[in-house]
């Protein structure tokens, strides 16, 4: 049976589930620290706008993907600060967050609107693995962030659990206060994770602009972010089962226009990650017993102080 058919949609649907990985990773890692990030949304518009313009003013795609993932760390250090150091609510911060990207973005970008972007990575294709029968296209005839995608989901998941600064960062998101009488530095662990997720945010939002549509479009990201947050708690604050979990909502999103062929509403299709992230989000957030089942870091989106230990 000819299966080729599939490979240009399969081919998408992995460069769409790519901003979704990348920015779902960084948030592991900062809620695994204990930090909630509600301004994922914010952080990978700034580096899609970011991006966008470093590329197209100086045709060096790489120093655009650069530029985008500091621009997301900075964006990440504020609500660290806010966050770890003012012990601020994070839901707020975060939400702030994501207003200050959309309104920034939105202002920075407004003269870019609609000029495309000659300057983008190029597939590559790797020996032997891209010859494999529709699995090799698929996954082995893309680009580099898509492969770095691969291999930080890996690292990662490897890092945070097999290696004695994981345990630290797994240690400071259950019980900081433990932590800390051990002599884990809670402070620079949370303020770490936090910028690694701005960092990976800022990524992800320049491979929307970058590589993915090749333009800067308003609010392109499109509750990318929101998606991302969601994906976190599919994967269950885990690495590794982030790559299954971004690949089945970025493959609805870019399936969606194979599939009008066969009658399916392509809306339909579009909403769905969205409306299963918002069911989500609102059962985790309403059950605290669902919270415990699904491995929720225990002091998550609790800010800590250390004279409530030795207090």
């Amino acid at each position: 049976m000819d299966v080729s058919w599939l490979i240009p949609p399969l081919h998408v649907a992995i460069q769409a589930s790519t901003p979704l990985m990348l920015a779902a990773l960084g948030e592991i890692y900062a809620e695994r620290s204990g930090i909630l990030n509600l301004g994922v949304e914010g952080m990978m518009l700034i580096g899609a706008i970011t991006g966008f313009v470093i590329t197209l003013t100086t045709g060096n795609p790489w120093l655009g993907m650069l530029m985008a993932a500091i621009a997301g760390a900075l964006m990440a250090f504020i609500h660290a600060f806010v966050s770890i150091s003012l012990q601020a609510n994070q839901i707020i911060s975060g939400l702030a967050l994501t207003m200050l990207g959309m309104g920034i973005s939105g202002l920075v970008g407004k003269p870019f609107i609609g000029i495309p972007l000659r300057f983008t990575l190029r597939p590559i294709a790797i020996p032997l693995l891209s010859d494999i029968p529709l699995l090799g296209p698929v996954f082995f005839k893309q680009d580099a962030i898509v492969y770095l995608s691969y291999i930080l989901s890996l690292a990662m998941w490897f890092f945070l659990y097999r290696t004695k600064p994981g345990i630290c960062i797994r240690a400071v998101g259950e019980n900081p206060a433990a932590a800390d009488a051990i002599g884990v530095n809670v402070a620079l662990v949370r303020y770490c994770c936090t910028i690694i997720g701005g960092l990976l945010a800022g990524l992800g939002g320049a491979y929307i602009s970058v590589v993915y549509i090749h333009a800067w479009l308003e609010n392109m990201t499109a509750g990318r972010g929101w998606i991302a947050l969601a994906l976190v708690i599919f994967a269950m604050w885990d690495p590794l089962r982030a790559l299954p979990c971004s690949y089945l909502f970025g493959g609805i999103e870019a399936l969606q226009y194979w599939l009008q062929r066969y009658g399916i509403n392509p809306y339909l299709l579009g909403a769905l990650p969205y409306l299963v992230t918002i069911l989500v989000l609102t059962l985790i957030g309403a059950s605290e017993s669902l919270r415990r089942r699904m491995a929720t870091p225990s002091a998550l989106g609790k800010p800590y102080a250390r004279e409530e230990r030795t207090a």
